[in-house]
């Protein structure tokens, strides 16, 4: 028998696409929302866990919502860290692997070299902070665990960078889109395989997992309504200080895949296949 993998925020964007791979790859997935397993209550996580009888968890569930974090602190500490420290408490007592699903806002987004995944952590912002603390806990609590760092994601379900530029520009004809944000966007879809090819592995630790290549939001803006067949939307790049955000962003989102290859994993496809292969899938919604 494959291995049984329960994945938690199974509903989000990267959650549907994990419980796709896991079928493809002849895995048993098991899908908790917080209908399922309220992840702030560490009974919920110790009983499903135990329960569900798994050899893994891939821990997606989050609160994301960056700018409304600052406003609601409490709230995203409790889901994020205190949230993610009963996952992996109720893994470690059940002797589960744990996969957890990261970000490169736990780094300060300064310079211009690619983050590895042993540098220093220095949060900018309410929600980067909380998931440094899953991390935290993660490490603290348990031994045979994944921390996966993720950025600029994109996915067929839910909200999106891509589907938010294709509606400014039917709606406007004209965009205008921070250039000084530097980043790799990386399909769901992409990332979902390579998550369930290192969840049959032990080889432990923090990695980095985005598309290969980068650009900034405006040039991926761009190429958006390029492949769509949109030129002739005005794409103007602007700063970050133009889009008053509540909460501060980074500069530098790239981020260093090279311990990928060393483990011997295949790394993601490059960006712009990607947002080709997204298009396509979305296609329907596009007519």
């Amino acid at each position: 028998m494959g291995m049984r993998v329960l994945v938690t925020g199974a509903k989000g964007q990267l959650g549907t696409d994990l419980m796709d791979e896991l079928k493809k790859q002849g895995l048993e997935g098991i899908g908790v929302d917080v209908e399922e397993m309220d992840i702030t209550d560490p009974e919920a996580c110790r009983r499903v866990i135990s329960q569900a009888n798994v050899d893994a968890v891939i821990h997606c569930a989050a609160y994301t919502a960056v700018d409304a974090a600052e406003d609601h602190v409490e709230l995203c500490h409790k889901i994020n860290g205190e949230g993610t420290r009963n996952v992996a408490r109720a893994c470690r007592e059940s002797n589960v692997k744990l996969m957890y699903l990261s970000t490169d806002y736990v780094f300060d987004g300064g310079g211009t070299r690619p983050w590895e995944p042993d540098d220093s952590r220095a949060p900018l912002n309410v929600y980067g902070q909380s998931k440094y603390e899953g991390e935290l806990a993660v490490e603290e609590l348990t031994e045979q665990y994944f921390i996966v760092r993720i950025a600029w994601i994109f996915g067929v379900k839910g909200k999106n960078f891509i589907r938010a530029m294709l509606k400014l520009g039917k709606e406007k004809g004209a965009v205008c889109v921070v250039d000084d944000q530097i980043g790799s966007p990386t399909y769901t879809k992409d990332l979902a395989r390579l998550l369930v090819d290192m969840i049959q592995t032990d080889h432990y630790g923090r990695y980095h997992a985005t598309s290969e290549g980068e650009c900034s939001w405006y040039e991926f803006a761009r190429e958006i309504f390029r492949q769509a067949g949109m030129d002739q939307v005005e794409v103007t790049p602007v700063s970050s200080e133009t889009f008053a955000a509540k909460a501060k962003r980074p500069a530098n989102s790239r981020m260093s895949k090279e311990k990928l290859t060393e483990k011997g994993f295949e790394r993601l496809p490059k960006w712009q296949d990607a947002l080709d292969r997204f298009l396509q899938a979305i296609h329907s919604e596009l007519s």
